[in-house]
């Protein structure tokens, strides 16, 4: 079994900011790899977020973001549990980090089940024409516009985008890894994206993709 250094579990709290506990037990399993006890603690956010996804969030913080000198803002809620944790420093972080990637990436929806039928049907009727074009058999023309649907979620949902601050995290994970710090379910609940000179951000947004907001 390898030895767990003090430098390492260290190392992983800095990184996943998990309790020390949870570090030795992840360096352990990972036989002293920190990158792969990092996924096993990513794992288990997830894990922990699914478990506890039903519990109600009453509680929370409403967020704000400025950049660019005043071009971009982002007003953002995020739902909690407790008032305890909305204190919380580190909740507070994660929020402020959340609003700071919606500024640089420009999500147009939290999740996938957010985007209106509306768009999915046109976004799916531009891909099967697109994949009518290769001559391929239908059953495969469906997978590749099924594939580019997918792909349109990850650039258009903030939950599925990853992480500006590291890329190998989405945010989904991010907050994954929140919950299973802070021992809370959490919710991105909604956003709202400002740019100078546009007065409905996500309607003007989704206009230059050609979609129906």
């Amino acid at each position: 079994m390898a030895e767990i250094s003090a430098k390492d579990v260290k190392q992983l709290r800095e990184l996943t900011g998990a309790g020390m506990m949870d570090c030795k037990k992840a360096l352990a399993e990972a036989q002293g790899d920190v990158d792969k006890a990092c996924d096993i603690l990513r794992t288990k956010g997830l894990a922990d977020l699914a478990k506890r996804s039903a519990k109600a969030t009453n509680e929370g913080v409403v967020d704000a973001y400025i950049h660019g000198g005043g071009r971009i803002g982002v007003l953002i809620e995020v739902n909690c549990e407790t008032d305890f944790v909305s204190r919380n420093e580190q909740f507070r972080a994660f929020v402020h980090d959340v609003a700071m990637h919606i500024a640089a990436a420009a999500p147009l929806y939290v999740a996938r089940e957010d985007v209106p039928a509306a768009v999915v049907e046109h976004e799916m009727g531009i891909y099967k024409a697109q994949a009518a074009e290769s001559g391929k058999p239908e059953r495969i023309q469906l997978k590749m516009a099924e594939g580019r649907l997918e792909k349109f979620y990850k650039e258009v949902c903030l939950m599925e985008q990853p992480f500006v601050k590291d890329p190998d995290i989405t945010i989904t994970g991010l907050l994954g890894a929140q919950v299973a710090k802070l021992g809370e379910n959490i919710k991105v609940s909604r956003f709202t994206r400002y740019v100078l000179g546009q007065h409905e951000p996500k309607a003007e947004q989704a206009e230059e993709r050609g979609l129906e907001a």
